[in-house]
């Protein structure tokens, strides 16, 4: 990891260590192939950025309790939830640099220790024993899905507007940030006030950070990413740089994309790599993905200076500024 997200990994070590503990003991399983295929993908990389991200705010909001560990591991469960859900329905074979699970042990396998964690998920909400909490994470689980659907609905659809396009990565991606930062603050007994500002810090940095996602498909290398270049391409999603190149692109670059949409796969990835260098669609992510990452800083306006405050504003400048 780069040495900005180290220094903010190192803040919340102690936490993060009861979180993993947390993670181990509640995945466990008298069924062996949900131990492995759990254990598979959970010890497969992750940046865990969901916890981490609500570890931080809590620690920011000088929350001292103990039930923002049992939170944070509730959050990865349901983000492992949807990674493994969403690999089967893309058929991807490549994840974090290895084999996705659904690769290794099967779509069925896949998608029924997905719902194991869905239901684990649930269980240790009920352990919490805050409504509001349960509130908060099942109107989060149920937007995801929602924006799994629209997301669903627009493979191979060239004429998928940007409005559409941010409505599916609002859901699907910035709901979780969205809950782990207002979960803190609920903690934390802070003001409904304080409460909207750590939920649309939430918004604002997973919306950048799927953006930067964007522009990584189409320019890192799958030894920065753990993933194909043009995987997007290949599943027929038009994300926003396909988007605006097909807005800004010559008659013959909108015929070529609309096509690539249609079809999915790499057959035109070079011409496609043209099309969204000229037409400037990469920069034009990257520039929108820096606009919410600012939008996040804002909102910390009304949280206390604290190492933990300056975390955060790092972890928005990370957002922007990785290459995986």
């Amino acid at each position: 990891m780069p040495a900005d997200i180290e220094n903010i990994y190192a803040l919340i070590a102690g936490d993060m260590d009861r979180v993993n503990a947390c993670i181990r003991d509640r995945l466990h399983s008298e069924v062996v192939l949900i131990n492995q295929i759990g254990h598979y993908i959970i010890n497969s990389g992750g940046k865990r950025l969901r916890p981490v991200l609500h570890l931080l705010c809590a620690r920011a909001l000088a929350y001292d309790g103990t039930q923002h560990i049992d939170i944070a591991a509730i959050i990865e469960f349901i983000h492992t939830a949807t990674l493994l859900h969403d690999d089967v329905v893309d058929a991807s074979e490549l994840r974090r640099g290895q084999e996705t699970a659904n690769n290794v042990w099967g779509n069925e396998a896949s998608v029924l220790v997905g719902d194991f964690l869905y239901s684990r998920a649930f269980q240790m909400m009920v352990d919490v024993g805050s409504m509001r909490v349960m509130d908060i994470l099942a109107e989060a689980t149920n937007t995801i899905a929602e924006g799994e659907v629209r997301q669903l609905l627009n493979v191979h659809d060239p004429d998928t507007t940007e409005e559409r396009y941010l409505e599916v990565i609002r859901g699907k991606t910035a709901k979780l940030f969205e809950s782990a930062a207002r979960l803190a603050a609920v903690l934390a007994g802070r003001p409904g006030a304080e409460e909207a500002a750590l939920a649309a810090f939430g918004i604002h940095l997973g919306t950048a950070f799927q953006l930067v996602d964007d522009v990584l498909d189409y320019s890192a290398s799958a030894a920065d990413t753990g993933k194909n270049v043009g995987d997007d391409l290949a599943e027929g999603k038009p994300t926003l740089p396909l988007i605006h190149a097909l807005a800004r692109g010559t008659p013959g670059q909108r015929a070529l994309l609309r096509r690539a949409i249609e079809t999915g796969g790499r057959n035109a990835i070079d011409d496609v790599l043209a099309a969204i260098e000229s037409t400037g669609a990469l920069d034009y992510t990257a520039r929108f993905a820096r606009e919410e990452a600012a939008r996040a800083r804002e909102a910390l306006a009304a949280v206390p200076a604290s190492p933990y405050k300056d975390a955060l504003l790092d972890l928005t400048e990370f957002a922007v500024a990785r290459n995986y």
